[in-house]
């Protein structure tokens, strides 16, 4: 039995994965719907237009850019006659970065010649997991209203949680600090809405560049905290290394204009011998440093041991 175009549009469209096509010029010719739902992008918004025109500007692991690069995943397969797969960051249409899986295959014409590839992504925690966790911290009163990830009551309860499992057990974890840099300048020019707008755009990045058992909250105001368990100094620095370079590269329009969002950070390795109250402090004097080196920048403190 032979089936139709439409028989098998209708089957991509139903897919929950992302799917979409770029010719070998890398110009996207086809979009489903699970690609419209993840990204916030319609086929619309993308058909006929090259995927590195600030579109989906996929980003690695590490917070660089690879759209325009030798290692466009895209390109690496076409180049390769092999199936890629990567672990990546995408943009949403409303400017925050989404982590997703990616597998990217290679395609031919009829006569052998490289055409093209095909790529299909999904989210690395399903949007159903995602929904839970936010009823379950709402249910709490533990959920920061506006940026929709654990409030600063939420952070208290996992640092206290944390220090006691240090303390009995020896299970390392660091802190990251984070503060969004010359915010109070973004609400004067822009207003406060358009600061709302900023403060959800960075809880989003920052929550889809960790893993799901580290975690984020509101501090207050501007200022973040990110917890990350099991971690060496080394590894805490890379996390906020990539957090870093994930908020650079988002993108953040206000008024129709592209605004540039950058945050300071600092980082420590929690003690034996810490209070909550003595980690923080460190970590924010830490990040007040980064601040001080001209901002858009990461400092961590090494790890001390104690007997």
């Amino acid at each position: 039995m032979e089936y139709s175009p439409q028989f098998y549009q209708t089957i991509l469209d139903n897919l929950y994965d992302g799917v979409y096509f770029v010719d070998k010029d890398r110009r996207i010719t086809y979009w489903n719907k699970g690609a419209e739902k993840i990204t916030g992008y319609s086929a619309g918004d993308v058909l006929g237009k090259s995927c590195h025109d600030r579109i989906l500007a996929h980003v690695d692991m590490d917070g660089h850019n690879l759209c325009g690069s030798d290692d466009c995943p895209a390109v690496s397969a076409m180049r390769s006659d092999t199936t890629v797969e990567r672990e990546l960051f995408l943009y949403h249409k409303d400017g925050h970065r989404i982590r997703v899986f990616t597998r990217i295959i290679p395609y031919k014409d009829s006569s052998g010649r490289m055409d093209g590839s095909v790529e299909i992504f999904c989210m690395n925690v399903p949007e159903s997991e995602l929904n839970r966790r936010l009823q379950e911290l709402e249910k709490l009163a533990l959920l920061d209203p506006l940026t929709k990830v654990g409030n600063r009551q939420y952070a208290d309860r996992a640092i206290t949680n944390q220090l006691s499992e240090l303390q009995r057990y020896g299970w390392s974890f660091g802190i990251l600090f984070i503060d969004i840099d010359h915010f109070k300048e973004i609400n004067d020019t822009y207003g406060h809405e358009s600061g709302d707008v900023v403060l959800r755009i960075v809880a989003q990045t920052i929550q889809s560049g960790l893993r799901t058992f580290n975690i984020i909250s509101r501090w207050g105001g501007e200022e973040f905290l990110v917890l990350a368990v099991n971690v060496t100094e080394a590894q805490l620095r890379a996390i906020g290394e990539r957090l870093r370079l994930l908020i650079q590269n988002s993108r953040v329009m206000i008024k129709n204009a592209p605004v540039q969002v950058t945050i300071s950070l600092g980082a420590t390795i929690a003690r034996k011998e810490d209070t909550a109250e003595s980690l923080l402090q460190r970590a924010d004097q830490l990040m007040y440093q980064s601040k001080h080196q001209g901002r858009n920048k990461l400092t961590v403190e090494n790890p001390v041991s104690s007997s």
